[in-house]
């Protein structure tokens, strides 16, 4: 799995994203103008994560990082209101009211849903996303090179043609593939589409069931066991903040799972292709960085895709499974013992 190959692949998944765009100068909107690192004012950054799980958590530090890399560091020039939505949208639109009350200077929203509820409190603080799929289906972007309103970010679109090919790779006799997400996630939905479209051009039969919350996991999973024999799991994330819940049944039922992320992978899964979630946020944070120096605005800024992907893969879940993982899969991997 060539690195520059993929780029090129990944560059057609969404539909030509540039990487990002900074064009002149910024009034900050919100409670500050021109706040930049050097001004010697401390900014206000409200900071909207959708639920709690490894992969939007490492976006969170991520984002921190990124934005402490450029200058922004909490507790001298930047303060952070942090809160977690828990999957519970009142919550997110109180979180999204608290920010527009309290003025903050830039919203930092992890996950679809967490950004679409601050989209629609404010259309004046920017904000910045991450782990989103698709900005423009998700109607937060006009379009992915020039968005036009108060919202960019980094899109967390996955390599799903490899990501099938691994699973062939890893199970190349598997004729059909189950599949759970939450029917309520769009970035859930675009994945889907793509990955069954990819996958019955292989010749795979794909079979899907979707959930409301977590507490529909189980049933959906026990519902296809019996009919599959692999899983592909997209960065859902109602999945990936349970996925011990479905591993437990999948392995069970000696049915390997490939996911869309490695911290779904570390969760229990057993292999994916994917984004590194960290390095995705230090890039929001980046962004953000170039918002509050002044340097650019959100209507000009270019979504930005993930840099660098890589091969995860769970040999302790191999061994529980009994696969045997391919040398050139493993080859390069980031192995999970």
């Amino acid at each position: 799995m060539n690195l520059g190959h993929i780029s090129k692949k990944m560059k057609v998944l969404t539909l030509g994203v540039a990487t990002m765009l900074a064009a002149g100068a910024f009034a900050g909107c919100g409670g500050s103008q021109q706040a930049g690192s050097s001004s010697g004012k401390t900014v206000k950054v409200g900071i909207v994560q959708l639920v709690e799980h490894n992969a939007l958590d490492a976006a969170n530090k991520g984002f921190v990082d990124g934005m402490k890399e450029r200058g922004y560091e909490e507790g001298k020039n930047v303060e952070y209101d942090r809160q977690n939505a828990q999957a519970d949208q009142s919550n997110l639109q109180n979180i999204a009211q608290r920010f527009v009350t309290g003025k903050v200077d830039l919203i930092y929203a992890i996950a679809t849903p967490a950004a679409q509820t601050v989209a629609n409190a404010t259309k004046d603080i920017p904000i910045v996303g991450s782990a989103i799929t698709d900005y423009v289906g998700a109607k937060l972007a006009a379009s992915n090179e020039k968005p036009g309103g108060n919202i960019t970010g980094t899109s967390d679109m996955n390599p799903i043609k490899e990501q099938i090919d691994l699973l062939l790779k890893i199970k190349p006799d598997a004729k059909t593939i189950g599949t759970i997400y939450c029917s309520s996630e769009v970035n859930s939905e675009v994945q889907i589409k793509a990955m069954t479209e990819y996958a019955e051009s292989k010749g795979l039969t794909v079979k899907v069931a979707t959930i409301s919350t977590v507490n529909d996991l189980q049933q959906a999973a026990q519902s296809l066991v019996g009919s599959v024999d692999a899983f592909y799991e997209p960065t859902d994330n109602i999945v990936a903040s349970a996925m011990p819940t479905l591993v437990a049944i999948t392995d069970g039922a000696k049915i390997p799972v490939i996911c869309a992320e490695p911290n779904m992978v570390k969760a229990g899964g057993l292999a994916t292709y994917g984004i590194d979630y960290y390095k995705l946020g230090m890039q929001s944070g980046y962004m953000a960085a170039d918002i509050l120096d002044g340097k650019a605005k959100p209507a000009d800024m270019s979504i930005q895709i993930a840099k660098e992907l890589k091969v995860t893969v769970n040999k302790s879940d191999a061994a529980r499974l009994g696969i045997t993982l391919p040398e050139d899969v493993l080859k390069d991997a980031d192995v999970i013992e």
